[in-house]
């Protein structure tokens, strides 16, 4: 499979460096990027084929990897010709497959997918979306390039990549701000400013992985360590008062409207 990416970011090189770290053919890959510095970073730090614009090698590739800046989205497509049955991948967010197809002549071949940044330490996830025209052989071409920084699922509507942004893709945000107020709030109460964020963060990061390699799920994880009437109970009973599980739901729907409404801005003719 050859692969080609449009956009040589931070996304783009984190795939790129995952790919290869999982065994990809180095000269199978190729990219397409404008910024000469981009492209000389990306020459030595990876030692894949650039280009400043589409040549010969990126339009032989099986897989064409959108991975512009959704703003910059509409202009980098423009003069694009040659797809064919090229399957194309988008991570751009909010740049809707109806928008793609339309700049891409009516192309069809297309999955639209939502990572997050843990990818760039290879512990991402990425929920993936593929129009009815791609075959099931090139829906694993692109679940294989995606699980090369992390997870994969699946979704059957693309309105559903509202809340997966709302959910993972803005998720990593939510857990910087959680472990810098108990970093914080240990602060306060006496600890260190060193010795707090320590163990804030490694308290995060074990409960994720404790959670992730279970078989009980995190309610009953949560149960486990909720003793009656001590330490952990006490601090649950004011997150119930301050009805902080609504507060939560109340700002994923506020990410996921957003998500719909710049679907709608970027999309426009």
């Amino acid at each position: 499979m050859k692969i080609a990416f449009l956009g040589g970011g931070n996304m783009a090189r984190a795939l790129i460096g995952g790919m290869l770290g999982k065994g990809y053919d180095r000269s199978s890959i190729c990219v397409i990027e404008v910024s000469t510095p981009a492209r000389e970073r990306l020459a030595s730090e990876l030692g894949v084929h650039v280009s400043a614009a589409p040549d010969a090698r990126t339009n032989a590739a099986d897989v064409l990897v959108l991975a512009v800046k959704p703003q910059d989205m509409r202009g980098a497509l423009e003069g694009l010709s040659g797809l064919d049955q090229k399957l194309v991948i988008s991570i751009a967010a909010g740049v809707r497959v109806d928008a793609l197809s339309r700049w891409l002549q009516g192309h069809r071949k297309l999955v639209r997918c939502m990572p997050n940044t843990p990818a760039l330490i290879g512990e991402g996830i990425a929920a993936l979306y593929a129009l009815p025209e791609v075959s099931a052989a090139q829906r694993q071409q692109a679940e294989g390039i995606l699980r090369a920084v992390g997870e994969v699922v699946w979704v059957a509507d693309e309105s559903l990549l509202d809340p997966v942004t709302a959910v993972s893709g803005s998720g990593p945000a939510y857990v910087f701000w959680f472990i810098e107020q108990l970093a914080a709030s240990g602060e306060k109460l006496g600890l260190p400013k060193t010795t707090s964020l320590k163990l804030a963060m490694h308290t995060v990061l074990g409960a994720a992985k404790l959670a992730a390699q279970s078989d009980k799920s995190p309610a009953e994880l949560r149960k486990q360590v909720t003793s009656k009437g001590g330490t952990t109970e006490a601090a649950l009973n004011v997150f119930e008062q301050e009805k902080l599980a609504e507060r939560m739901m109340k700002a994923l729907q506020a990410a996921s409207r957003r998500g719909a409404a710049l679907g709608e801005e970027l999309g426009g003719d």
